[in-house]
């Protein structure tokens, strides 16, 4: 598949702003399933200074400076982006068992192996804690092939948790989530990291978009698409595998990946520091995945 992405973000300030510095993760990084063909992004107004870096993670970081004075900040990222499946011919119920991916974290020394450790460990949104243990652990038995058991434990989120944008905030700590059983993409991908993590399974939070189908014979609203999340989980020797407990499926070529890191923080769409601008902004956003001929 082959995708453009128009990603406008939008901010309305009640008092000026004098100036603002900013790191926006808009765009499409390449990886063994996708290729970012260009990618560009836009800000008005002009901004003074921009740097494109590769991050810790190999995210494309943006830092941008505008230094006039302003009411409104308008941010245009615009990509094309050619996507394919994860890995050909997965079958979940063949490959490491769960008892097995753990010993082989444990004494392994292959260099990917160990860099899949720091996904064991706690961020600043998602600590490991025995409640998830517990919660997840019903579908974790030793003898079962790893893949399997996430792809049941995404199945359950999807079945188990309701999808309600008004019942958390990106502050909403997972023990939160896991009571009410509510929340949006984030909260599913961070309360599944979490659980796996518990457990011993190096998990990362992946953050990007996914294309949206209207139904048979409506057109495709503009905007009607949205930044996504889920995640991705280390097996041992297989390697890095998407999965969406949005959606209970595992990511295909229609998820878009922007960026990935130990959780919501590290891969934000935008932030920044801004001087004046009075109470809480309003903020727009609009999103359109289109599929390129």
């Amino acid at each position: 598949m082959r995708y453009r992405v128009k990603h406008i973000t939008e901010y309305l300030y009640s008092g000026r702003v004098t100036h603002c510095y900013n790191l926006a993760h808009m765009i499409p990084r390449s990886t063994l399933r996708q290729s970012c063909l260009h990618s560009h992004i836009r800000m008005n107004p002009f901004a003074a200074h921009t740097t494109r870096r590769q991050d810790y993670f190999g995210n494309q970081a943006y830092h941008f400076e505008i230094q006039r004075p302003h009411k409104q900040l308008v941010i245009t990222a615009t990509s094309e982006v050619e996507t394919g499946p994860q890995h050909s011919a997965i079958n979940l119920d063949l490959g490491v068992t769960c008892a097995e991916a753990r010993e082989q974290l444990r004494s392994s020394t292959r260099p990917d192996t160990l860099f899949a450790r720091e996904m064991l460990l706690n961020s600043s949104m998602i600590k490991a804690s025995d409640e998830l243990r517990e919660y997840a652990a019903p579908s974790f038995e030793d003898n079962r092939p790893l893949l399997s058991a996430v792809m049941e434990l995404t199945q359950r989120i999807f079945r188990e948790f309701t999808y309600s944008p008004q019942s958390t905030t990106v502050a909403t700590p997972l023990t939160e989530v896991l009571q009410t059983r509510k929340g949006v993409c984030q909260d599913f991908a961070h309360l599944q990291i979490g659980c796996l993590r518990s457990l011993g399974f190096p998990a990362k939070y992946v953050s990007g978009y996914l294309e949206t189908l209207p139904a048979p014979g409506e057109e495709k609203l503009v905007g009607a698409d949205a930044s996504h999340a889920w995640l991705s989980v280390y097996s041992p020797t297989e390697g890095w595998f998407e999965f969406d407990p949005t959606n209970d499926c595992m990511a295909a070529e229609q998820h878009i990946i922007t960026a990935w890191g130990r959780d919501f923080f590290d891969v934000t769409p935008l932030k920044g520091v801004i001087y004046g601008g009075g109470e809480r902004p309003i903020l727009n956003v609009s999103v359109d995945v289109a599929r390129v001929a």
